[in-house]
């Protein structure tokens, strides 16, 4: 799985203007399945950015974790982040995993991450989506669970 976290004061996710999920200061993770991705996959990269300690500390170091800090995250299915720009002008997404089973794993993502106490609010799988966000920081940072 591929995931981009963008540390965040905000975020929100909206599908025919209607805001459909949300976060407070906490994280917005926009997720994508993989061809070959399974439900361990998708436990791993929950467990991995549950402890990821890219929020600051009292000294203003990246010491703290998302539950560390009581924060929430907005998790939003993106299969672009499958994209392959090496050949020609337009990218190219057959490594993404097939959209039931993306849309599978991407749930089981979600569902992980607030079993470890993260409370979680996604969007809406395969959904014409608009994001919007204030990136805290900004802090940005790409995930791969084949680099875990």
């Amino acid at each position: 799985m591929r995931a981009l976290l963008q540390r965040v004061t905000e975020a929100a996710v909206r599908v025919d203007g209607d805001v459909i999920g949300e976060t407070g200061p906490g994280l917005l993770i926009l997720v994508c399945a993989m061809q070959g991705d399974t439900d361990a996959t998708a436990e791993k990269l929950a467990a991995k950015i549950a402890k990821l300690r890219i929020f600051t500390d009292e000294a203003g170091k990246m010491n703290r974790s998302v539950l560390d800090q009581g924060g929430s995250a907005l998790v939003v299915s993106q299969f672009t982040l499958a994209a392959d720009t090496s050949r020609g002008n337009r990218p190219g997404f057959s490594a993404a995993a097939p959209p039931a089973e993306g849309e599978r794993l991407y749930g089981l993502f979600a569902q992980h991450l607030g079993a470890l106490g993260i409370p979680v609010q996604t969007g809406q799988f395969g959904a014409d989506m608009k994001v919007s966000l204030i990136n805290d920081g900004p802090v940005t940072i790409w995930m791969d669970t084949d680099a875990l």
